[in-house]
């Protein structure tokens, strides 16, 4: 392993301690770095949905959480160096010193001691992007669970076509509208922008307050939500074409919306959480629903319905996303949610995590600095 001159033997770091419960453990074990991870400093974290709703749902006492960081690679993997990959895809190679955001997956009873809200987080080399000039740490750490959900959905489970040089030119092969159910979201709003730079034509729901910004970002048009005619409006609009649907809120309301909005001849609906059965009312339309942490290729032991078996597949369809979107970041295609920083550090963090699981944070995403200035990176 390549590491910085000396890595410490603890950490802090946010534990889940009991049901919608976390603390700050002053003296937990720094993650395992597997041959293919490098090794970030944390520098900035952002909160998202999944971090409270995990805690609440499906805890993994002791296990650390936090899903979105940003920070500065520190060490590397034993293979990392000898794999090819990027430099085959045109990337640039993960080296110390490199400013880096992503996702990883918090609350893990399979790997406990990684998660986003702490000083150290191991991630795959080919899951992680680099920070482009200009870009801060507290931006970059909003958009990297957003970016990897998004790449899922759409180019996985929707089978729509990757954004290219050409299909932001409008050279789409598909020219159906895809409908993004809760374009104000984070999510939404980045998923609208990707749709655009794919060529794809974009509808979506939000509120009139979000009206605005979803249009600037891409959408042709926008329905408020609240709207007995939602639905119905949608189809008319699309001329009863609509095919694919992605759902980035998921309950009864929005799967229905979204079930009324596909075409007669029907099409794929995506939820970004596991749909209510109930909602499924159309046999034309199929259902598939999203749980962003199988890119990592690896099972996921929460509480069912979140208990997966390995997907292989995902993990290949997300290495195919990240060099699409790191060249999306590079050329400032793609834009993150507006965010709010945050004082206090990581032992603010859980306060944060309330606001946000109890719905008070609306279009926008908090941000917390854990690390005042960037580690001093020196090959061991």
């Amino acid at each position: 392993m390549t590491a910085i001159d000396v890595l410490p033997q603890i950490q802090r770091a946010l534990k889940i301690v009991g049901p919608n419960a976390v603390s700050v453990n002053a003296a937990a074990p720094l993650p395992d770095i597997e041959p293919t991870d490098v090794l970030v400093r944390v520098v900035c974290v952002s909160i998202n949905p999944v971090d409270g709703k995990a805690a609440d749902m499906s805890p993994q006492l002791g296990a650390t959480s936090g899903t979105d960081f940003s920070g500065v690679v520190v060490a590397l993997g034993a293979d990392v160096e000898a794999d090819n990959w990027r430099e085959a895809n045109t990337m640039k190679p993960i080296k110390i010193g490199d400013r880096v955001f992503g996702g990883i997956f918090g609350n893990d009873p399979l790997r406990p001691h990684n998660g986003a809200f702490a000083d150290y987080v191991a991630v795959p080399a080919r899951l992680v992007w680099h920070i482009p000039t200009g870009t801060d740490f507290a931006t970059a750490a909003t958009m990297g669970a957003a970016i990897a959900t998004v790449g899922l959905s759409l180019f996985n489970y929707l089978g729509l076509p990757l954004p290219s040089k050409s299909s932001s030119n409008g050279a789409s092969s598909i020219k159906s509208a895809v409908l993004v159910y809760g374009g104000g979201t984070g999510t939404g709003s980045m998923a609208i922008q990707v749709l655009r730079e794919a060529g794809l034509p974009v509808v979506t729901t939000c509120s009139a307050a979000s009206s605005t910004n979803v249009l600037q970002l891409g959408a042709e048009a926008w329905f408020d939500y609240k709207s007995p005619t939602c639905g119905a409006d949608i189809r008319e609009h699309t001329n009863d074409s609509l095919a694919f649907a992605l759902d980035c809120i998921t309950d009864t309301a929005s799967m229905g919306i979204c079930y009324e909005a596909l075409g007669s001849a029907g099409g794929r609906y995506v939820a970004l959480d596991a749909f209510p059965v109930r909602g499924h009312t159309r046999r034309s339309v199929v259902p598939e629903w999203v749980c962003t942490p199988t890119q990592f290729g690896k099972a996921i032991r929460w509480t069912p319905p979140y208990d997966l078996e390995p997907r292989p597949y995902d993990l290949k369809c997300a290495e195919l996303w990240y060099v699409v979107a790191q060249r999306l970041i590079d050329e400032g295609l793609i834009a993150s949610q507006p965010l709010e920083k945050r004082n206090g550090g990581l032992s603010a963090v859980p306060e944060g995590m309330e606001e946000v699981r109890r719905g008070q944070i609306k279009g926008k995403k908090l941000v917390y600095t854990i690390l005042d200035s960037e580690p001093i990176a020196v090959s061991a």
